[in-house]
């Protein structure tokens, strides 16, 4: 796909690529995941960083995830679909200093993004790419706020949203997909159960699925993350990245993100070690990772006031697990009760109303350093990844 130089967005977008096999596929083209041999592995967008590329470019460009647009997938500048999402703030933990004592902490702040949410990012960049490629329906399950980011990008792109969520949901997503004129059907069942009947839909009547991980490009909007974390901090990446994994898109694109940017030259080899925070009422990664195992099992313990993380099964298991032992990290898992004390507390003495995946990181937070497991001297990013307003009906006051 050439680049008109007047409307181009710099893009050094080169395919797409399985990380597990090897295998290729044209980015001009509409792709889900590597079908090669039944290998259904997330594909990974593959850039030309051995251009020579410096920092510089960044100066004076708004402050928005597409200030790295050279390493983003969207060609065309004309199909960014945007209401200024990303380079959210990273904000030190003030007043809570008996537990942060010998240890910089600080909060990389997703609650202000468009829809309220971190889910904007890669759900601005999927209906951005989706229509570059002139797809006109897309579909998601959703535990919540996927859904309503769906609903917004969509809308502002043009494009139909179908959204298929559980019963369960807090009625404010429900309401969000709506207004913003999104097809919404409540399921009586998970989030896993909602992805068969999009599937399913999508068979019958052609529609283009965006379920977390099994298209390659909200992977790319949640990877600027990684970029705004390394620049934010000068360059120098923290020790310690905590991240709620229901998921874990996330995650993996934090990694991702490190991984191209030393291939630039703008960052070094070091890393940090990534904790995978879960709720324990679906607790795979957390299992798998302490079993010693590459895979997660299907695990679903019902409702959890953090429903970003009621993901029974994540599609990138494998990844996330890699990712975890390539950082010498881990992964722990918080009960509901911990989450809504750390809610609380947080609001109390931070003035900050984050949601109940964000709480599970500050809980997760305090174990690790009280068993040492974080070390003093050592400078911690703790990713909170919406707004609490959201999840009110959940929340004991």
């Amino acid at each position: 796909m050439e680049t008109n130089p007047a409307t181009g967005t710099g893009s050094l977008l080169i395919n797409l690529k399985c990380p597990a096999c090897g295998a290729e596929y044209d980015a001009a083209q509409t792709n889900t995941f590597c079908i090669e041999d039944g290998c259904n592995t997330t594909l990974f967008a593959q850039y030309d960083l051995g251009q020579p590329l410096d920092k510089a470019i960044l100066k004076d460009r708004p402050a928005s995830m597409w200030r790295y647009r050279e390493l983003l997938p969207i060609i065309g500048e004309e199909n960014i679909v945007t209401m200024g999402e990303g380079f959210t703030p990273i904000i030190p933990v003030k007043n809570l200093t008996e537990d942060t004592t010998g240890n910089q902490v600080f909060w990389k702040n997703e609650a202000g993004n468009p829809t309220g949410s971190f889910k904007a990012r890669g759900i601005g960049m999927a209906v951005s790419k989706a229509k570059e490629l002139g797809i006109t329906t897309i579909a998601t399950p959703t535990a919540g706020n996927a859904g309503g980011a769906l609903a917004a990008y969509a809308a502002r792109g043009g494009i139909k949203a179908v959204v298929y969520m559980p019963k369960l949901t807090p009625k404010v997503f429900k309401d969000e997909c709506r207004l913003y004129g999104a097809d919404l059907v409540e399921v009586d069942g998970n989030i896993a159960d909602c992805g068969k009947l999009v599937a399913e839909g999508a068979a019958k009547y052609g529609w283009f699925q965006i379920s977390t991980l099994k298209e390659p490009y909200r992977l790319e909007g949640k990877k600027a993350m990684g970029f705004e974390i390394a620049e934010q901090f000068n360059w120098e990446l923290p020790d310690v990245i905590f991240y709620p994994t229901g998921g874990g898109t996330g995650l993996i694109g934090i990694w991702k993100a490190f991984d191209e940017l030393e291939q630039l030259g703008w960052i070094g080899s070091k890393r940090p070690r990534m904790v995978a925070v879960q709720s324990e009422s679906c607790d795979g990664i957390v299992t798998a990772f302490n079993g010693g195992k590459n895979a997660a099992e299907y695990v679903d313990g019902g409702f959890t006031i953090a429903n970003g993380l009621r993901v029974p099964k994540s599609f990138a298991d494998k990844i996330i697990l890699k990712v975890l032992r390539d950082s010498q990290g881990t992964a722990l898992s918080i009960s509901d009760s911990e989450m809504n004390d750390a809610l609380k507390e947080i609001a109390r003495k931070e003035g900050m109303l984050i949601a109940p995946e964000g709480a599970a990181l500050w809980q997760a937070y305090k174990k690790l350093k009280a068993s040492g497991w974080i070390k003093s001297g050592e400078t911690v990013v703790l990713v909170n990844t919406g707004s609490g307003y959201k999840y009110l009906e959940n929340i004991e006051i």
